[in-house]
């Protein structure tokens, strides 16, 4: 029935996906919750003092953000599963047990998190509490356990598509897949130099998020404007292969800029350099290639919300991942910038530029089928209007933050580095420098605005389509 949500309307792994959807818009909210109270505290230091200090509240805060937009994506890849290969997923039970174990497992982890704040770090604590690593700290025992979710994510893919019909988006999501699973390995092992420690660090942090997260958004971006706009198969597909292969080429190597204060070799310096300033490109295709396919079609999108959430990521995508990530990534330039508030710029615009959006894309796309294909282009009845002050609310709230973190930044790289020479004192002088608190204290205002966003977004969610009586635009 057009206009009413219900599972008879989705298959097998649209069930499934929506289940996956339910749990990452939680963390989502999540992660917008601790980002505020983490905002708070820098302005006001005591804020919980003791009781959710600012490395828990910043560590989920982070995870929330990874796990949230992992989740998006593995139930945007079981979305479009049965709909790519034609045929029912194949071990549909072991994916919705793998679904059940990594929720419980994130919700046992964050509880941890919360908990337990204080204490020795031995065996004991890397294994059940927390690893200690910045970014992946969740314990072993999580570690292995994502692998485990990801494998079976990886045969439910690969073994659907083997049952049923292959294409270039699928071939070149199950060879992703694999790198998903594999890179997260190298986060699970120590030695005790830490320079060596720190290189493969970075390729859970960087290969792992930037690359194969990367190439699963070019997917289901390709995916979705052939869903979208009817694009022909032929050229979306042409333009994924360039796009991974660039991001391949480029990011790969890329990874080098991680490498330049760390103790590695002095060739990391001109190797990352170079091929960071790579990076943007297959950015700029995407760009060109969602913008030439909606002018193509005269914007005449199956989805509107969706559509527009896809031209958003795209824009994000080359500007937060690209542009901002290529202003600090130059060894010259990111001797100053490092690990200053000009980073956490870049990190906020392409997290929610690269990935964010492109699930809420995917969110719509989902939406519109539960309530059975109902109608959500143009005059869209009722209340239209939530879904584009969503996007508003949520995009200017983000470029905000964004902006305000770059002022502070850039005061911290001239007065912290390039005055006081990466001092102690240099750091707390730029800590209480006008500039910094101004940019802290707007970065809060464009975080309220963000988190008007998040709850707009979840109401139209809910909301939108129901009582239409039309059936969805064919394109």
């Amino acid at each position: 029935m057009l206009g009413v949500l219900d599972n008879n309307n989705l298959n097998g792994g649209q069930k499934l996906a929506v289940k996956y959807f339910s749990v990452a818009v939680i963390l989502f909210v999540a992660q917008i919750l601790f980002g505020l109270i983490a905002g708070m505290q820098f302005i006001m230091p005591d804020l919980f003092f003791n009781v959710l200090d600012f490395n828990v509240t910043r560590m989920v805060h982070i995870n929330a953000m990874v796990v949230w937009l992992l989740m998006g994506f593995m139930g945007s890849i079981y979305w479009l599963l049965e709909d790519e290969a034609g045929v029912e997923t194949v071990g549909l039970k072991l994916g919705n047990l793998a679904f059940w174990l990594l929720t419980s497992a994130v919700t046992v982890v964050v509880l941890v998190y919360l908990f337990i704040q204080v204490g020795p770090g031995d065996d004991f604590t890397r294994w059940f509490v927390n690893e200690g690593r910045e970014y992946i700290e969740a314990p072993r025992w999580a570690d292995i356990g994502i692998v485990v979710c990801m494998l079976i994510f990886f045969y439910n893919a690969a073994a659907t598509f083997m049952k049923g019909r292959w294409s270039g988006i699928s071939g070149v999501l199950i060879l992703d897949l694999v790198a998903l699973a594999g890179i997260y390995l190298a986060g699970m092992f120590y030695t005790t130099n830490i320079s060596v420690d720190q290189f493969w660090w970075w390729w859970v942090i960087h290969l792992w998020v930037e690359a194969t997260w990367e190439v699963l958004v070019g997917c289901i971006m390709a995916w979705g404007l052939i869903k979208l706009l009817g694009a022909r198969r032929q050229i979306v597909t042409t333009w994924l292969y360039i796009e991974v292969a660039l991001m391949f080429g480029s990011g790969i190597l890329g990874l080098g800029h991680h490498y330049f204060w760390i103790g590695t070799p002095e060739y990391w310096l001109s190797i990352g350099g170079f091929f960071s300033a790579l990076e943007p490109v297959p950015l700029v295709a995407m760009v060109v290639h969602s913008v030439y396919d909606s002018g193509a079609h005269k914007f005449k999108a199956a989805n509107h919300p969706a559509m527009a959430w896809l031209i958003a990521h795209t824009f994000g995508n080359f500007f937060g991942a690209g542009v901002w990530g290529f202003m600090h990534t130059l060894p010259q330039i990111n001797l100053y910038t490092h690990g200053t508030q000009w980073t956490a710029s870049h990190g906020h615009l392409a997290f929610f530029g690269a990935y964010a959006t492109i699930v809420i894309a995917v969110f719509y796309i989902a939406v519109q089928q539960w309530r059975g294909g109902v109608w959500m282009s143009g005059g869209l009845a009722g209340n239209g209007w939530k879904w584009k002050w969503a996007l508003g609310l949520l995009n200017g709230g983000v470029l905000g933050m964004t902006m305000a973190l770059l002022i502070a930044g850039y005061e911290q790289s001239f007065i912290e580095r390039a005055i006081e020479g990466s001092t102690w004192q240099g750091y707390f002088v730029a800590q209480v420098h006008p500039w910094f608190i101004q940019g802290m204290n707007w970065r809060m205002v464009f975080g309220v605005v963000t988190a008007m966003g998040i709850v707009l977004l979840v109401w139209d969610l809910l909301t939108i389509g129901k009582g239409e009586n039309r059936a969805k635009q064919e394109v």
